[in-house]
């Protein structure tokens, strides 16, 4: 099966995905990993890549698109996969189009404030980079990481303003990316307008509505 997971920050995307691989023994591919990766190994790719996410710049599509057509010919994932973060673009999905075609593609409706609470709720470790959620994964100790003992921190961009404009941009790109796919008949939408509801439960609803 050949899956693609959209939704905005908050929505659960990556959480998801890391659940349903396992179910479909399918890899569940993250172009974000795969950057990571090649940035870890120092490949020559690697290297011309990390000043531009140094930067905090966005990766060009042509080197995207390079890392994952060589990880989508991997053993693994001849069966299929599930892609968490790309296509993010039209012309993304139009050049995953060329590559391989898509079985369905998970769409994530969730109300934005749900996703401002999550998001704003996120700290993050200053010396490892674990990340924690006050409402849903909590320290034991406030304000310290579980792991290091090195303090807490919230990042500028999960902070409530940086984050509604944050999701204005999703919305604004995501729109168009998701009508391609639903000329395509292949968009499956899940919703969950609850803050507390288990992964688990979601995860589920998607196995159940992939059935159909």
């Amino acid at each position: 099966m050949k899956l693609a997971i959209f939704g905005p920050q908050g929505s659960g995307k990556g959480t998801y995905a890391s659940r349903l691989g396992p179910h479909y023994k399918i890899p569940h591919v993250s172009t974000g990993d795969l950057i990571r990766a090649e940035i870890a190994n120092k490949t020559e790719l690697g290297k011309k890549i990390e000043p531009i996410v140094n930067a905090g710049q966005l990766v060009s599509d042509d080197i995207v698109i390079k890392l994952l057509k060589n990880r989508l010919s991997q053993p693994d994932a001849k069966k299929g996969f599930i892609l968490d973060g790309f296509p993010r673009t039209l012309a993304q999905a139009e050049s995953l189009d060329k590559i391989t075609k898509l079985d369905h593609v998970i769409n994530l409706v969730v109300p934005e404030w749900i996703l401002i609470k999550r998001l704003s709720a996120r700290v993050q470790c200053s010396k490892c980079g674990t990340i924690f959620n006050t409402i849903t994964l909590k320290p034991k100790k406030e304000g310290i990481c579980d792991k290091c003992g090195g303090k807490l921190f919230q990042r500028d961009d999960d902070k409530p303003e940086a984050v509604k404009k944050r999701l204005a941009i999703y919305h604004s790109q995501s729109a168009p990316l998701i009508d391609f796919f639903r000329k395509k008949e292949i968009v499956v939408d899940i919703e969950n307008n609850k803050l507390d509801t288990p992964p688990e439960e979601v995860v589920a609803k998607i196995i159940d509505k992939l059935k159909k």
